[in-house]
């Protein structure tokens, strides 16, 4: 019964508009009045507050910071030269390369926002000179630009580690072939629209002097994710020191290597990273007070016990598992979501004897798409304004491509050897 309220006051708000870090105190604050229940609301402060507190959490404003030194400092137009001498010929050429040049540089940035702004402000004006409509460029890079939270670098992938406790060693790997899965699925929808509309019967291959001068030019770029998954995997250095490690690379190939960016960029920088950063660890904190909630309260074994009523064998519980992320990503931002029901599936996951890698995998892949549903998809709207183009239009483009991603989440979710075949591999050299 608690649970049906918890979540209609949470959807209720969050359907009015209500800030997203207001909704969730809101309904926390709001459930315990009106249900008469007797927990102290000092205790919600207590939880918002523990909920930012541990250490593994610094990497994330660092990730971030790393990302916005790596979108404004030339990497994104390196990587989308290197992406067209290797890819512009196919039929479909441009949108082929938005999409590689998407994957490539997601796993340098980790974020999905960085990577659609870093890549669409390169690619939407060449896209629309060689005939594509608005619509389909602004589509096709809102959903390429997701492909990042499934790269090795992936800040949602940080904090599920940190929520179930699994290694991040294990899936900064486990994500990598539902990275490609997904890229591939997109590459194909390219390919039949550049046929079908005529638009774009690709380019003159590259010569192999062409193939080596954008190589060498991106090499600095590309080797970033080498490094830092290299050092992760090692062990020469923790999750949270990677993070690290990734902003002074950062800074060592923009600043002095490349050098599109100045010192006098970085106090800009720096405050556009860490307000983002401080409006991530407030939600944070807030649905950590909701999740203490849930937690006292036994919401999740009141929905175990749901659950096992309609689910009773593990293909049921992880179509239900898919359905209500779709739902919820409609709604709230991927991290957000993340934290709001991984206390609530984890355990059910559990019960169900499923790997908490593979979990994690099947849950960022679900939330990506979030991003670019409306109405509060973040890549989506990023997307529209580099395009200059209205959010209606986009979605008539959105339809292939949504069921291209939509595939790719189900053959990982019933095929749990697409995640945990590449971490088991490179395991076992160890």
């Amino acid at each position: 019964m608690l649970a049906g309220i918890l979540f209609a006051v949470f959807f209720g708000l969050a359907l009015a508009g209500v800030p997203l870090l207001y909704a969730l105190l809101g309904t926390t604050v709001g459930v315990i009045v009106a249900a008469g229940l007797s927990h102290p609301l000092e205790t919600i402060y207590l939880s918002f507050i523990g909920g930012v507190e541990p250490f593994i959490l610094i990497a994330v404003p660092l990730f971030i910071f790393a990302g916005e030194l790596l979108a404004q400092g030339g990497v994104g137009k390196r990587i989308v030269a290197f992406a067209r001498v290797l890819f512009g010929w196919l039929p479909g050429g441009l949108g082929v390369v938005t999409v590689m040049s998407c994957t490539l540089f997601g796993g340098v940035s980790g974020s999905a926002i960085a990577d659609t702004a870093a890549i669409g402000s390169l690619v939407i004006p060449s896209m629309v000179a060689r005939g594509y409509s608005r619509g389909f460029a602004a589509a096709l890079l809102a959903v390429a630009g997701t492909i990042a939270l499934l790269m090795p670098l992936s800040i949602p992938f940080l904090v599920y580690a940190f929520i179930s406790g699994v290694s991040m060693r294990t899936l900064s790997m486990a994500g990598l072939v539902p990275a490609l899965a997904s890229a591939l699925a997109l590459i194909v929808v390219c390919v039949w629209h550049g046929k079908r509309s005529g638009c774009d019967n690709g380019e003159e291959r590259s010569s192999p002097a062409q193939i080596w001068a954008a190589t060498r030019d991106a090499g600095p770029a590309l080797l970033m994710p080498v490094i830092i998954i290299g050092g992760i995997w090692t062990g020469v250095f923790t999750p949270s020191e990677s993070a690290a490690v990734a902003v002074v690379y950062g800074l060592v190939v923009s600043l002095f290597y490349y050098r599109d960016l100045s010192w006098r960029d970085m106090p800009r920088m720096l405050l556009n990273a860490f307000t983002t950063s401080a409006t991530v660890m407030l939600v944070i904190g807030a649905t950590g007070a909701m999740a203490w909630l849930i937690t006292v309260e036994q919401v999740a074994l009141q929905l175990a016990t749901w659950v096992q009523i309609v689910a009773t064998e593990p293909w049921m519980f992880l179509l239900l598992f898919n359905i209500a992320l779709l739902l919820l990503g409609v709604f709230i931002e991927p991290l957000p979501a993340m934290l709001l029901s991984a206390p609530l599936f984890l355990p059910l996951a559990k019960h169900f004897g499923m790997d908490m890698v593979h979990i994690g995998v099947v849950m960022t892949a679900n939330l990506a798409i979030a991003l670019y549903t409306p109405p509060v998809g973040g890549t989506l709207f990023v997307a529209a304004k580099l395009a200059k183009v209205g959010i209606g239009e986009i979605t008539k483009h959105l339809w292939p491509l949504l069921a291209a991603t939509l595939a790719v989440v189900l053959l990982v979710t019933y095929i749990p050897s697409l995640s945990l075949w590449l971490p088991r591999f490179i395991a076992s050299f160890r």
